[in-house]
């Protein structure tokens, strides 16, 4: 089936809450590129995101490994929207599946769930720029697509709820590091470098 998805680059508005985890590099799903490790631990990220107009509107759950070359690679995403799906996939490599957001940070697939997190960002926080790559398996290579950012970025209580058996499993045993809520999100992605 064919679904339509708007060119690169994709200029995408809405919110977040982002945490991150110290994961032993053991423990890590195949990277298209090696992870940044520091006494046998790598930093993964997770967050939920709700995009806005203007631009693409859906929800997202992903979590990502922070990469040696100024990046992440995306291990696991999932989204609301066939079309981010179907861009993702075929643009960037990204590993997009579709699931169900009962709630802003709830999402489940016909499997059950896969997470969800309670999240309590503070009131005083900084606007900040963002600029990395993304690196994915891609048509038997490794795709490198650049991302820029600006938001407003605050500290954050954050209770994740991750099911121990499903896809996030591996971050289950773990606890995270720390969390930012983020709005006021402005995200370009792409074009993929060639």
């Amino acid at each position: 089936m064919m679904v339509d998805y708007p060119p690169e680059p994709w200029v995408l508005h809405g919110r977040a809450c982002v945490t991150t985890w110290l994961v032993p590099a053991s423990a890590l799903p195949a990277l298209p590129v090696p992870p940044l490790v520091v006494g046998g631990r790598a930093v993964v990220g997770t967050a939920f995101v709700e995009y806005a107009p203007p631009g693409m509107a859906y929800r997202e759950l992903l979590a990502a490994v922070l990469v040696r070359r100024l990046g992440v690679s995306i291990t696991h995403i999932w989204v609301d929207s066939e079309a981010s799906r179907a861009g993702g996939r075929e643009l960037w490599g990204i590993p997009k599946e579709m699931a169900a957001f009962p709630t802003r940070f709830d999402a489940e697939t016909a499997d059950g769930p896969i997470a969800s997190v309670s999240c309590s960002p503070g009131r005083a926080g900084l606007r900040l720029p963002a600029g990395a790559s993304t690196w994915q398996f891609l048509g038997g290579g490794v795709a490198r697509t650049p991302l820029r950012a600006t938001a407003r970025v605050t500290p954050a209580r954050v209770t994740w709820d991750i099911r121990p058996d499903g896809p996030l499993g591996w971050l289950a045993p773990h606890r995270p590091a720390a969390s930012v809520g983020v709005s006021g999100l402005r995200l370009r992605f792409g074009p993929r470098r060639r």
